[in-house]
């Protein structure tokens, strides 16, 4: 079949005509099917410049030829026994010892899943049942993960909302919502609630907006001093903005992390990491005998996906990888800042190292989900649109994730395209 006709296919028999979120307008859909290195190819032959990266997995880009080895390596020796397996305790290893937190780990498969085990963990460890999260805070796709993650306005806090249909009313109970990057408010809902709370999840660079001085410190400071399980979510920056994730390059150690993405060079696999009287509650020996929580699924610490993290860690542990992705995240995000201001559309680029977002607004500073609803949300579509059209591949409005495998050159075309880009979206109605 050629492209229309897969992307008719898909059209009947997937809801959307999509796998996930990500749904483009007809004249850009595409279906891929191949990707080397920074690029990746549809069925009609054409090439693009990827930033989407598997929304973020592929920090060392397409078929880098260490995972290609790994994983074939393993695929030819099985491709998985629910049991043991070598890469997956070197792997456990490699990341317990690399994370500041770390002191023992327990496989997922999703980021989702490690968000909700380490959840779980939580309110097993402390015997409490709420949860403070953060407005704006992505933690997958369960009920507590789907309270605030992306609310369209402002609507009055602590109270959650729910982003979709199907979430049931219990799931409100037990959710606290606080403003990112807001001391006072979180620590005052904090010492409020301290007797019922079990967790503070946050991503530490939660989407595309840094924590502010003293903010994540001022966090464990409260949740040390009530009992009280702080949580760092590093789907996305776990192996992403520093070897240790965001709480080596912030300075703050939680008590459990959630990695996932980047540590698995592109194979799902997540892991919850973090003290080890937290994670062993999920030891099955506890089970009738102490707290005990459970955590397993039929392809949890899969060995394909193991072997391919092992590959992908090494990889990254190397001299030099965090100075290159953080030059090229900064080369990237000046070109396009500069290329709005030569044409006068107010753009600011938010993000750390390798992984970026363009927002169209002036309004400073950008500090939370609200301020980010400033921005012109159709503008910032409308740029990527623009990007796709122009053969960078992205997910329009969203994040720009880079990986090692994005040249110089790769940049330097980019930011002419972003620059192309920019002057259609100041020219659109």
């Amino acid at each position: 079949m050629n492209q229309q006709q897969l992307l008719d296919t898909a059209a009947r028999y997937i809801p959307g005509g999509c796998l996930g979120m990500l749904s483009l307008p007809a004249d850009l859909r595409m279906v891929m099917v191949r990707g080397e290195g920074s690029k990746v190819y549809d069925a009609s032959g054409r090439e693009y410049l990827d930033y989407l990266l598997g929304s973020g997995p592929l920090l060392l880009g397409h078929a880098r030829p260490e995972i290609v080895e790994a994983v074939q390596k393993q695929v030819a020796a099985g491709s998985t026994y629910f049991a043991l397996t070598e890469p997956a305790i070197r792997l456990a290893e490699k990341v317990v010892e690399a994370v500041p937190c770390g002191e023992a780990l327990r496989y997922q498969t999703t980021g989702s899943d490690a968000t909700f085990s380490a959840l779980r963990l939580a309110r097993a460890y402390t015997g409490r049942d709420k949860v403070l999260k953060f407005e704006g805070g992505w933690h997958g796709i369960h009920d507590v993960g789907m309270l605030s993650a992306a609310p369209a306005e402002a609507t009055p806090l602590p109270e959650p909302v729910p982003d979709c249909d199907g979430i049931p009313s219990l799931a409100k109970n037990d959710v606290l919502v606080a403003p990112f990057n807001d001391v006072e408010a979180a620590t005052r809902l904090i010492d409020a609630h301290h007797d019922q709370l079990a967790a503070v999840i946050l991503e530490p660079l939660q989407r595309s907006l840094r924590p502010v001085p003293g903010f994540l410190e001022a966090l464990r400071a409260a949740t040390e001093k009530h009992g009280i399980v702080l949580i760092f979510d590093e789907i996305v920056t776990g192996f992403r903005v520093a070897w240790g994730g965001a709480q080596e390059r912030y300075g703050v150690v939680p008590d459990l992390a959630c990695y996932g993405k980047a540590m698995a060079g592109g194979f799902p696999l997540s892991a919850v990491v973090g003290k080890a009287d937290l994670v062993q509650l999920a030891d099955p020996n506890r089970k009738g005998k102490a707290t005990y929580c459970f955590m397993s699924g039929t392809l949890t610490g899969n060995p394909i996906a193991a072997a391919a993290g092992m590959a992908a860690l090494e990889v990254l542990e190397q001299p030099g990888v965090y100075d290159r992705l953080h030059l090229i995240g900064r080369r990237l995000a000046e070109g396009i800042e500069s290329a709005a201001l030569d044409l006068d559309i107010p753009v600011q680029v938010l993000g750390d190292g390798p992984v970026l977002q363009a927002v169209f607004s002036s309004h400073q500073p950008m500090r939370d989900h609200r301020d980010l609803l400033r921005g012109d949300k159709k503008k910032a579509v409308k740029f990527g649109h623009e990007l796709i059209r122009r053969g960078v591949y992205c997910t329009p409005g969203g994040k720009l994730y880079l990986s090692l495998a994005h040249s110089d050159a790769d940049l330097e075309r980019t930011i002419e395209i972003a620059r192309d880009a920019l002057a259609a979206v100041r020219q659109s109605p």
